[in-house]
């Protein structure tokens, strides 16, 4: 599901970590590995920037570069950001998330407070990534105590170079109890699948030009999606929005997205619900049912370490066979996440 080809929202993506944890070799992993998706950064620093895909595309001037696939990066500090999602969120520029690098000592809870101040229609948060060093982590948290207060914010952490330590799943453990129900997984260098942030736009729409993906064949690629699990369910029962509130409220360790369609029957019955939930973020988007469409509840759920079936059981237990009684107020749990009144998962 694209969110461009939707009419919907681009997500922004906060990219934090401390200085050496790999941030940046994340960014140029996804910048390579985007199956087609134009990408737009903000890099919160100033001074050139260090990206390696500037090897195949080339620069234009020490703060600003245009990547082969569409990619924008620009040096901004926070009072900037505004100016820069505009930028990058208009049409005419045709990017499908951005992804926001933060600086290696910067507040990421600030970052992701100002994303989600922002009034552009464009844009819908895309989840808080922490990216840790597991070779340093350990005296990271002495020199850096605040890191703990910084997972406790994620969504995502993203546990790097496990391959430079004897002991990754004591360090694994250790990120885990720090977390908020954010899910966690390992990864060298950088390579984490682009699918667990954004939806890949089809590889066919690529035209004209060699890709980055054709350019750095990875052959660690086919191993990325092992870090994670994924859930399609697809029901032809309308939900109950109480019962799917009461899920998607109390939903487990580790659930990092949830996308898809719900049906909600004669609770909306002109309306099919988009839903967009990444970490504890959630938001609903009611659009009218095309034309001769089957009338089906539709979701994908993304996380590490999640138990599938006890999931599918929890959803399939949100399904309403007294559709035709529904009440006056059995929406108002979802309509509390439709527009602007999305949580705060800073706050």
């Amino acid at each position: 599901m694209s969110e461009r080809s939707s009419g919907r929202q681009i997500p922004v993506v906060v990219l934090a970590g401390f200085l050496g944890s790999g941030k940046t070799t994340l960014l140029n992993h996804l910048l390579h590995r985007s199956g087609g998706s134009r990408i737009g950064a903000v890099v919160n620093d100033f001074g050139a920037i260090e990206i390696d895909a500037m090897a195949v595309a080339g620069a234009l001037g020490d703060s600003t570069v245009s990547l082969g696939n569409g990619c924008l990066c620009c040096a901004v500090d926070g009072s900037e950001l505004d100016v820069y999602l505009e930028r990058l969120a208009r049409p005419s520029a045709g990017i499908d998330v951005i992804v926001i690098e933060a600086s290696g000592l910067a507040e990421p809870q600030e970052l992701v407070r100002m994303v989600l101040a922002s009034e552009h229609p464009g844009i819908v948060y895309g989840g808080l990534v922490e990216v840790v060093d597991a070779a340093e982590f350990d005296d990271t948290r002495a020199r850096h105590p605040e890191i703990d207060r910084h997972l406790g914010l994620a969504d995502l952490v993203v546990v790097n170079k496990v391959d430079r330590v004897t002991d990754a799943s004591r360090v694994l453990t250790l990120v885990s109890s720090l977390v908020d129900r954010a899910a966690v997984v390992p990864a060298t260098h950088g390579r984490v699948d682009p699918e667990f942030l954004f939806d890949c736009r089809p590889g066919e729409e690529r035209v004209g030009q060699l890709t980055f993906d054709d350019l750095s064949h990875d052959d660690h690629a086919g191993h990325l999606h092992a870090a994670y699990d994924s859930l399609s369910f697809r029901s032809g029962r309308p939900l109950d929005p109480r019962r799917l509130i009461g899920f998607l409220d109390s939903r487990p360790e580790g659930l990092y997205r949830i996308k898809g369609y719900v049906d909600f029957g004669p609770y909306d019955a002109r309306n099919r619900y988009a839903v967009h939930a990444v970490g504890r973020f959630l938001r609903f988007y009611p659009e009218p049912w095309p034309a001769g469409a089957e009338r089906l509840t539709q979701l994908v759920l993304i996380g590490a370490g999640i138990d599938a079936a006890a999931l599918r059981e929890e959803l399939e237990a949100c399904g309403s066979d007294d559709a035709p009684h529904a009440d006056e107020h059995g929406m108002w749990g979802v309509l509390r996440y439709v527009q602007g009144a999305a949580e705060d998962p800073a706050a």
